[in-house]
């Protein structure tokens, strides 16, 4: 019922995922980033917990496939799940269980995952994973959304169009960005449109918020010249 793409840039170190499907929010549920720590979903017959105790083990170091093989072997649900997990250093593990609906599985590229269930077929994630690799003069979010829509132009989702969602990560351990489309007839529409919403006058406002080794900007001339400015570019 869903696919998504989770990538890294090495050059930078940022992460980012984004999901989409015919489902209500899933983006509450399924996708977790975290900015030097790695990047995760959990779909198909989705098991949040996966999603949680993944993002804890990776934040303790564990590699991605050892995480991904302790929850799956402890999950009684297995095979009905969908579950990839990036790491801070690229590694992939992928999990598609048995009983996933078709059309179902995954594709991967350096420091790039895709994996997806219930698709209009096998394109949808190849055509995900080609475009994001054959976009990358694009800033981390717009290639996401960029990639999304190559699999949404394949097919997508077999039964239609619900939710998206978009995160990015580079430096704090809350995203950069966080956006979400719970339900409307063209999630990726609307999360492009969101995303230059994002441009007006969060993305600027987020740079000057404390991070967990940095008290931010707190003076409120600076930021409010740095909006103007923002505002008139």
């Amino acid at each position: 019922m869903t696919w998504s793409l989770l990538a890294r840039d090495p050059r930078s170190g940022e992460f980012g995922v984004a999901i989409a499907t015919r489902f209500f929010a899933l983006g509450a549920l399924a996708p977790r980033v975290e900015a030097g720590v790695g990047a995760l979903s959990s779909q198909a017959l989705i098991n949040p917990m996966l999603a949680l105790r993944g993002m804890e083990r990776l934040r303790a170091g564990e590699a991605p496939q050892a995480i991904l093989d302790a929850l799956i072997a402890a999950d009684a649900g297995r095979e009905a799940r969908q579950f990839h997990i990036l790491g801070p250093d690229g590694a992939i593990a992928q999990h598609t269980g048995a009983a996933c609906v078709p059309w179902c599985g995954a594709v991967r590229a350096k420091d790039v995952s895709v994996a997806g269930n219930m698709l209009a077929g096998p394109g949808v994630v190849a055509d995900t994973l080609a475009a994001f690799l054959a976009a990358d003069h694009l800033p981390m979010a717009l290639r996401l959304i960029h990639a999304m829509e190559a699999g949404e132009a394949a097919g997508g989702d077999a039964r239609g169009k619900q939710s998206a969602a978009l995160m990015v990560a580079s430096r704090d351990p809350y995203p950069d960005l966080d956006l979400r489309v719970d339900d409307h007839p063209d999630p990726l529409a609307e999360l492009r449109r969101l995303h230059a919403v994002a441009q007006e006058r969060f993305v600027p406002f987020r740079s000057f918020l404390a991070g967990a080794d940095h008290p931010g900007v707190f003076d409120r001339a600076v930021i409010a010249a740095a909006l103007e400015a923002r505002a008139t570019e």
